[in-house]
């Protein structure tokens, strides 16, 4: 047995648009039936969802073999909790408050095997080689790993261009809510000095041959990224659906 094709990387490589789905609820069932869905890609959140080690595991497991591919979004750039993250099978990371091109070089170590970079040798004892049935695992993982960071503040940006010239990044995302925060427009990340800003960061990464991403639930400022090039793009959450289609279905009935 030989390691699993990253198709989410595969086609970002092509320069394939994907359209991802929030998953912050924390459970396998949630994640596996908006696997069912349709979406290209479904970010695991472990920053914010309530998602330990084992329910990333139990969620991964959950997905299967859909089309929807897992991206997991790690609590931040920690190595020991990226090389377990890796070691359960995850293949595309997010990685969030990204601020130098140190923290980028030093998230690009985390995933990278020796002597290239500083991932710990264990995953013959874990999921990701298939407990160790992938016989060309050592050889071929480092090609299959995706590794996305994530800008979401002005330190950030104005590190942007240090940080898309480092070697082994395979994509930049733009977070517009924590963006917003510290641009003063908290609670605000559609504000137009929020959208112009995400937007130049769009307009830059792909100018530096980088994949770019976002996410937004407003339908306007998702698309206009698409048009600028963005090529992974989420546009909602499992929370904000429940939430808005249970709202919209008591409306239906009751409406006080």
């Amino acid at each position: 047995m030989t390691v699993p094709i990253n198709t989410f990387k595969q086609r970002l490589t092509q320069g394939d648009a994907q359209i991802g789905l929030w998953v912050a609820c924390g459970d396998p069932t949630v994640a596996e039936i908006c696997s069912h869905t349709g979406f290209d890609w479904l970010v695991i959140d472990g920053e914010h969802g309530p998602n330990g080690l084992r329910d990333v595991l139990a969620q991964l497991r959950a997905m299967g073999d859909t089309r929807s591919q897992p991206v997991v979004r790690v609590k931040d750039d920690d190595r020991a909790t990226i090389k377990q993250m890796l070691d359960i099978g995850a293949q595309t990371l997010l990685v969030p408050m990204i601020e130098s091109a140190e923290q980028a070089r030093a998230a690009v170590a985390s995933v990278t095997y020796p002597p290239a970079g500083k991932r710990g040798i264990g995953a013959a004892l874990a999921r990701a080689s298939g407990y160790n049935t992938y016989t060309d695992y050592l050889d071929e993982a480092d090609a299959q790993i995706c590794l996305l960071l994530q800008i979401e503040s002005q330190a950030g940006l104005a590190a942007l261009d240090d940080i898309l010239a480092v070697d082994g990044v395979d994509g930049v995302f733009i977070g517009p809510a924590d963006l917003a925060a510290d641009m003063g427009h908290r609670g605000n990340p559609t504000h137009a000095d929020v959208r112009q800003a995400v937007e130049d960061a769009v307009n830059r990464i792909v100018a530096a041959g980088k994949p770019a991403g976002m996410l937004s639930s407003n339908h306007d400022f998702s698309s206009r990224c698409l048009e600028l090039g963005a090529t992974f793009v989420a546009v909602g959450s499992d929370v904000g659906l429940l939430v808005n289609s249970a709202r919209q279905l008591r409306a239906t009935y009751k409406n006080d």
